[in-house]
């Protein structure tokens, strides 16, 4: 069982809920045609979204795919009310292969806020914890290793690029020095403060902190968050049968324009959102992390 702590923290709210209701209304003829079908919900996470996407359409099964030992925990309790419609597989969504064709593929592409609150995990520049931030706790390259193994020039591009940070190369620069002079950093607080300490005093104190876009870069290197987004992509379109859906939400322009590029260009594919769904003023206040949520939909062409 999970501990309290965690198990609170996975209880939340699920970002976009009522744009991802309101698209999916779409399958319903769908599903009382076929007397069924399945989601794939690639980033299962807490089980939020599958919980109501469940709830709402009793003829979906669900098969949840996720990589964090904790989530996969987390929405066993959360989905045990649906019983044998709930099959969950540990897993990156790039590396599935689905035993039969789906009626719907969702994926929600951000960083859980239980992943962000659990200072352990290394994620948050809020909290002090090991500079880890894989989304698989037991497999690849921590944080602390991939700084330590990169050469500055190839550091300061990985900024730039994953985080499109205008200081990369000082941030660099700064954090190469660190580690020559004084060892490895201490934790995720010792990263931002001197990831701060490279911006102009000032600017240190806007709504966003300056450490943001950094995390963001080395959590997106660590886990390969771009290449397994352009696998999925690139695979998913095939695991849907004609009229299925697709659903993806992001969080930054580098995930968004990929989304958009793919759902716009793959002949395999209709666009059903011209422009990405966004969340409304209420949802912004209540829940922070959906100002930046961007909700896209594409159907599956009848190519036959």
């Amino acid at each position: 069982m999970l501990t309290p702590p965690l198990a609170q923290a996975f209880d939340h709210v699920p970002v976009l809920a009522a744009q991802v209701l309101a698209s999916f209304t779409a399958l319903e003829p769908l599903l009382q045609e076929r007397g069924g079908g399945l989601l794939i919900d690639c980033t299962l996470g807490g089980g939020g979204h599958s919980a109501l996407l469940l709830e709402a359409h009793p003829g979906l099964r669900l098969v949840g795919l996720d990589q964090d030992p904790t989530a996969r925990q987390a929405a066993a309790e959360r989905l045990e009310p649906f019983g044998d419609r709930v099959s969950i597989v540990a897993t990156n969504f790039a590396d599935y292969q689905p035993q039969e064709p789906a009626l719907a593929v969702m994926a929600d592409l951000g960083v859980s806020s239980p992943q962000l609150d659990v200072a352990e995990r290394g994620f948050s520049f809020r909290q002090d914890g090991p500079l880890d931030m894989r989304m698989n706790p037991q497999a690849g390259e921590t944080a602390a290793e991939l700084i330590e193994r990169l050469e500055e020039t190839e550091l300061a591009d990985l900024i730039y690029a994953y985080g499109e940070e205008r200081l990369s190369r000082r941030i660099a620069r700064k954090i190469k020095q660190h580690l020559a002079e004084q060892g490895p950093f201490a934790g995720t607080d010792a990263l931002a403060y001197l990831v701060a300490g490279c911006y102009a005093p000032k600017a240190r104190r806007g709504r966003i902190h300056p450490a943001t876009r950094t995390f963001q870069a080395l959590r997106i290197a660590v886990n390969d968050e771009l290449g397994v987004l352009d696998r999925l992509l690139q695979q998913a379109p095939d695991w849907l049968e004609p009229g299925g859906l697709m659903g993806v939400i992001s969080f930054h322009s580098l995930e968004d324009r990929r989304v958009k590029t793919a759902f716009s260009s793959d002949e395999r594919l209709q666009r059903v959102t011209r422009k990405p769904e966004t969340a409304g003023e209420e949802e912004q206040s209540s829940n922070p992390r959906s100002r930046s949520a961007k909700w896209r939909v594409a159907r599956r062409r009848d190519l036959s």
